[in-house]
């Protein structure tokens, strides 16, 4: 392909970067993993979802504000080569590309299993097989195909949530009276309150041991998890060179991620724990499923299974973008074998995204190896999470890094962040308070274990691409 052509096609309007914005605003932790986290914590989840917003907003500004200035920039891993060095922007771009890899097997996993609950004889693998070929074809067509199916996507889970909200505020409003059914699966506990007669009202949110009935604890350990919520919401930084009038589009797809986090995840959370208490939450269960059920909606449970597979499939679909750009971006930089920077001729990088396809689907052949297909989300989640807490803080350090070493380009940025460098610095500690966090959840343990092993076998890796570099020089 010709140096003309070798360029990443714009075929992503501000429809679709609003769109994808939500996505990656909008996990399947949402869906899947919200029942845990409100048995956990208790109403004070919804401070701790305001909090880490606030810090995953100042990040996504951070990553705004350093890549408007610079119209160059594909990446934040090029942002990061020129203000923090080679061997960090090696680090970066290969850790973020673990990333989304273990995003797709988690992903393609969670698939499997929601099929299962419709066709319960089918191999966790199978589906998320297909799925992740299908989605695998369409990356490969044009990056509008993509933007096309996360707009779709996306719409869906607004949709859901939307519904959930309103009705929630119907039942609220009415006083709606359910008698509580404890599932099998509930706790002693729950189930000694199974039979009684529950109200719908706002004041479940301090009726049942405060607003912090887990105290302090329980405040902190839901940090974890509200930060892999959240995982993907810097995804808007690979979509730079692929964007239609990036100096207007970028910030008012930033700019709106309050209001998504306020909407879809405060204002869902708020809505589910007015109609059931915390206490009475099953965290087996979807509590947008007990909601529906609570309306009368007897169809909850399909109609739940299919939104949560469509932002499984969602997720998928971003991550598959994203290690795609990622590594055509790091092969750019000769930080990855020359092989991957060639693009289709549908200017998409083909040979990346059939890279991803096949170590993806390797991942979610776990699934045949360890049946429990929850045990292989809770693996590679744990992973991911770690690895996203390293970009986080290689974005903000970075961010430091330009302010000091280009004042005048700085000054100059019509979209600065906002309280530099207190922000930063506020932000880097979060990061490493999550880290540490993390570290004394048995369940998230692995994650944390496994992240100096990565760069290690990572700095091996940069010394061999280094010598390669100085053989070709010389």
């Amino acid at each position: 392909m010709s140096a003309e052509t070798q360029e990443l096609q714009r075929g992503l309007s501000n429809r679709h970067l609003q769109l994808i914005a939500i996505g990656g605003a909008i996990g399947t932790g949402l869906f899947m993993g919200s029942g845990t986290t409100i048995h956990k914590a208790g109403p004070s989840i919804l401070l701790a979802y305001l909090l880490i917003g606030c810090i995953l907003f100042l990040i996504m500004r951070a990553l705004g504000d350093i890549l408007l200035s610079n119209s160059k920039y594909k990446t934040f891993v090029d942002f990061t080569k020129e203000y923090l060095g080679e061997r960090w922007a090696f680090l970066v771009g290969w850790t973020y590309w673990l990333c989304w890899v273990s995003i797709v097997i988690a992903d393609c996993t969670v698939c499997g299993l929601y099929i299962q609950l419709w066709i319960p004889s089918v191999p966790t693998y199978v589906p998320g097989l297909i799925i992740l070929l299908l989605l695998w074809i369409s990356n490969l067509i044009t990056v509008k195909m993509f933007g096309e199916f996360e707009f779709w996507f996306a719409l869906i889970k607004i949709i859901a949530i939307i519904a959930l909200i309103v009705v929630g505020l119907i039942l609220v409003f009415t006083g709606f009276n359910y008698i509580y059914t404890a599932p099998d699966s509930a706790e002693a506990a729950q189930q000694a309150l199974s039979g009684e007669t529950v109200t719908a009202s706002f004041s479940h949110l301090v009726s049942n041991g405060g607003f912090f009935p887990k105290g302090a604890g329980g405040f902190f350990l839901s940090f974890q998890m509200v930060a892999f919520a959240f995982a993907g919401m810097e995804m808007l930084g690979l979509t730079a060179a692929e964007t239609k009038d990036p100096e207007k589009n970028l910030p008012k797809a930033i700019n709106n991620v309050p209001i998504r986090i306020a909407i879809f995840y405060i204002g869902a959370l708020f809505v589910i724990m007015c109609i059931y208490p915390w206490n009475i939450v099953d965290p087996t269960q979807s509590p947008f499923v007990m909601v529906f059920k609570a309306a009368g909606i007897t169809a909850a449970a399909t109609i739940i299974n299919a939104v949560v597979l469509t932002s499984a499939a969602s997720a998928c679909n971003t991550a598959i973008f994203s290690t795609s750009r990622m590594m055509y971006s790091m092969a750019e930089n000769k930080d990855a074998p020359n092989w991957f920077y060639k693009l289709s001729k549908n200017q998409v990088p083909a040979r990346a995204l059939t890279l991803t396809l096949i170590l993806a689907a390797a991942g979610v052949l776990l699934n045949y190896f360890i049946p429990v297909a929850a045990t292989v989300f809770e693996m590679i989640s744990s992973v991911s999470t770690v690895c996203f807490l390293f970009v986080w803080l290689t974005i903000l350090c970075a961010h430091i890094a330009y302010k000091k070493k280009n004042p005048a380009l700085a000054e100059k940025s019509v979209y600065k962040m906002p309280f530099f460098p207190i922000a930063n610095y506020i932000c880097i500690i979060f990061c490493f308070l999550v880290l540490v966090i993390m570290a004394f959840i048995p369940e998230t343990r692995v994650g944390v274990i496994f992240t100096p092993v990565w760069f290690i076998l990572l700095f091996i890796l940069y010394a061999i691409f280094r010598n390669k570099k100085k053989a070709v020089q010389e």
